[in-house]
């Protein structure tokens, strides 16, 4: 799969590309990503094949062969599937006449006909106190080539008398290195069978005897005006009345494919997914993460997560940070001149022309289309409802990496502002489905019940979007957002800190868990001897880097000449700016958790491996004390770190070395709070069973299952890591979150 002398091609071929960019004969520049509308089988993120081998009747080249089977999958293959080439069908359809047949397999066609550029997308709100889920579906139509007479219209049906049926297959019978079947689904290219169907899972016909269906029409939520058209975006808002039991939601949009996702009963805890970092580096070449039988290197981990959805169906899908990279925002043509400026005031000092203006929105709008479609990653968004929050890369809108970190002036240029300011906009058109121009900005009359308005960003014209939401009668989750307030010496403003906490200390009393989800880690090791040494105006390697001798142009960023690594740094909760406000706020949590009867625990990302770090209560003398268990510590807060989905390259060893070897120094910031933090060495073995390079963090792709356990009440924390490159199969490690048992 790796190729050594691709990178080397990659650099040239992109220097040569974007160093001068030219006009075409229209007078526009050659955009970095344009992409039309999807043709109508690909909704939902893949092709439904119309019959058993599509590729080799359409005289096309198979894709590389699957990993071979695992005896126990051959037995269990007519349980979990009617997937099956050759016999299965044969047996399906032997005694159906050609109409019939037709009828079957015939692909839904949406009528009237919409052209899409993405979705569906599914996003989960909250649960309100009648006991109603309440959540939303978007899709993104072309105007020139839909018809929107009558309005497009999403249908969803459901049976409330039928319980969910016992899925045969269990993730134990995989952890190491088994291969698996996906259960059927119109979107899944490794499924054979028809989207119109009458089969669903495990033979049963979908159709139940006490069906309830409702229909919504889509709200124009917003219109992109781009080289190409106008472009729609529709919003669906969703209420289902929750019963007793879990149920499936099938749904389709002007009759087309139709898709489903599940929904918890009224008094059952949510199971979800949790991610971060979902892109790729630049320089990255993609396909050295395609194993044997995926079509891109995005999809293996994807389709991980899709296979234990298929087991046991995740409620909701929580993106940490990152959901998509688009630092390539910068190689747009008609930014070039700002982005070769050598010097930091001509940047500072740059006038945003209008096409500049439209540029940046076509790239957020072009990007998030393609991204947001494309494989396992739109089918996970089109089944598994999403919680999004926004970290640095861009996908959450701050599409320079460590944006609010930088100084104070080049943060009020008029070029980083909008940068910064759009691609907010549209992390709350694409991830949020949220236009503050449609919906307001009063959180207590608006169309999504779990938002949070906190104070104005000091460099986008929106104010912080956090979200408080229901996953269950014992566990809620905080979305912080530590992304729109941000500067160099704040994460988040007292106006945001005072809404989250009233909202919090207005949560039920049934709510033994609240899970802070944070797009970067705050239990972590220290580097502060990093950031002094690239902080310094003595360092020779920054001083060379400016005047780009030895060519180390690349040891400082295009912004503002300083060390490439220490906007990422300064963006760290434990960096030296942010210290005093981080731990006020683990502090804080520590007295509400007190107050409430509450066990508090974060779940981060971005820092490209998987990890737990831990708060808890201090033990200043280990000889003659004992530590306090951890169901009576109300300190006791584990930090779960899933990142590098689709990343950077893996970790150099010698940074996993040296962020192990800070894992294991004592911190004593909070000890004079009685509060000891330490990093837990949860990684005893690698995935593929042999001897960690670290015990405290694991640099490979990741992503992370959580449920609550109804005999213990721990919230169970599932850290599934990859085991081989490529190949779609991960390894569990588990952390637990004790319920709270202090009187």
């Amino acid at each position: 799969m790796d190729n050594p002398g691709w990178h080397a091609r990659h650099r040239a071929q992109k220097a040569t590309r974007w160093s001068q960019p030219f006009r075409g004969p229209d007078g526009r520049f050659q955009p970095v990503e344009e992409v039309g509308p999807m043709a109508e089988p690909f909704v939902g993120g893949f092709l439904p094949p119309p019959s058993p081998q599509p590729d080799i009747l359409r005289g096309r080249t198979p894709p590389p062969p699957l990993p071979p089977k695992d005896p126990w999958s051959e037995a269990s293959r007519t349980e979990s599937t009617v997937s099956g080439p050759g016999n299965s069908l044969q047996s399906l359809f032997a005694n159906m006449s050609a109409v019939e047949r037709s009828k079957n397999l015939r692909v839904a066609r949406m009528n009237p006909y919409l052209q899409f550029m993405a979705g569906p997308l599914l996003r989960y709100d909250t649960v309100d106190e009648r006991g109603v889920w309440r959540g939303a579906a978007m899709i993104v139509t072309a105007d020139a080539g839909s018809v929107y007479e009558p309005l497009p219209t999403l249908t969803y049906h459901w049976d409330p008398s039928r319980q969910v049926g016992k899925l045969k297959r269990h993730v134990s019978s995989r952890m190491h290195g088994k291969s698996f079947d996906l259960g059927p689904h119109p979107a899944d290219p490794l499924s054979t069978v028809s989207p119109a169907s009458p089969m669903g899972e495990n033979g049963e016909y979908r159709e139940g005897p006490d069906p309830e269906q409702r229909s919504v029409v889509g709200q124009e939520l917003y219109v992109y005006y781009g080289n190409g058209g106008t472009f729609t975006f529709w919003r669906f808002m969703i209420e289902i009345p929750l019963t007793s039991h879990e149920m499936k939601i099938n749904y389709t949009i002007n009759n087309g494919i139709e898709l489903n996702f599940f929904v918890p009963g009224r008094n059952q805890n949510m199971r979800w997914a949790a991610y971060s970092c979902n892109g790729f580096s630049s320089g990255v070449n993609s396909d050295d993460f395609r194993g044997p039988g995926f079509k891109s290197g995005y999809d293996p981990v994807w389709m991980d997560l899709l296979a234990h959805h298929a087991e046991e169906p995740f409620h909701a899908l929580v993106g940490g940070g990152d959901q998509l990279y688009c630092d390539s925002i910068i190689r747009e043509p008609e930014l070039q001149d700002w982005v070769t400026q050598t010097k930091p005031e001509a940047k500072r000092n740059y006038v945003l022309s209008d096409e500049m203006a439209l540029a940046i929105d076509r790239f957020y709008f072009n990007h998030y289309c393609q991204s947001f479609r494309s494989g396992a990653f739109a089918r996970a968004n089109s089944t598994i409802p999403m919680l999004n929050m926004l970290d640095d890369h861009g996908e959450h809108a701050y599409e320079i990496d460590g944006f609010g970190s930088y100084p104070d002036d080049l943060m009020q240029s008029k070029v980083f502002c909008t940068i910064g300011s759009r691609g907010y906009f549209f992390f709350l058109l694409f991830q949020c489905f949220i236009n503050i121009e449609v919906d307001g900005i009063d959180d207590r009359h608006h169309p999504f019940k779990s938002l949070v308005i906190g104070g104005p960003g000091p460099y986008i014209p929106f104010p912080s979007h956090s979200f408080l939401t229901w996953l269950g009668p014992q566990v809620h989750m905080l979305l912080l957002d530590c992304r729109a307030e941000r500067k160099l010496d704040q994460v988040c403003s007292p106006a945001e800190y005072k809404a989250v906490f009233s909202r919090m200390h207005a949560l039920p009393r049934t709510v033994e868990h609240v899970v802070v989800q944070i797009g970067i880690p705050i239990a972590y090791p220290r580097m502060v001897f990093l950031e002094t040494a690239l902080d310094s105006k003595l360092n020779p390697l920054v001083a060379l880097g400016r005047n780009g001798s030895m060519g180390l142009s690349g040891f400082v960023n295009k912004f503002n000449a300083d060390a490439e690594l220490l906007d990422d740094l300064n963006d760290h909760w434990t960096a030296k700016h942010h210290k005093k406000e981080r731990n006020w706020f683990v502090l804080e949590l520590q007295k509400y958790a007190l107050a409430t009867h509450s066990r508090v625990s974060f779940v981060s990302g971005d820092v490209h491996c998987a990890a737990v770090g831990l708060f808890k209560t201090l033990v200043k003398d280990k000889k003659k004390n004992v530590a306090v268990p951890p169901p009576v510590d109300h300190r006791y807060m584990v930090n779960v770190v899933t990142s590098m989905f689709h990343v950077d390259p893996q970790p150099p060893n010698g940074v996993i070395t040296m962020v192990s070897t800070l894992s294991s120094k004592t911190h004593r910031t909070l000890h004079h709070a009685e509060t000891d933090e330490i990093m837990v060495p949860i990684f005893e073995k690698d995935a593929d069973g042999t001897q960690p390079k670290s015990k405290y963090i694991m640099g490979r792709r990741n992503w992370c299952s959580v449920h609550w356990e109804p005999g213990s009440g721990d919230l169970v924390w599932d850290l599934r890591v990859e085991i081989k490159k490529g190949y779609g199969q991960t390894a569990g490690y588990i952390i637990r979150s004790p319920p709270p048992r202090w009187n």
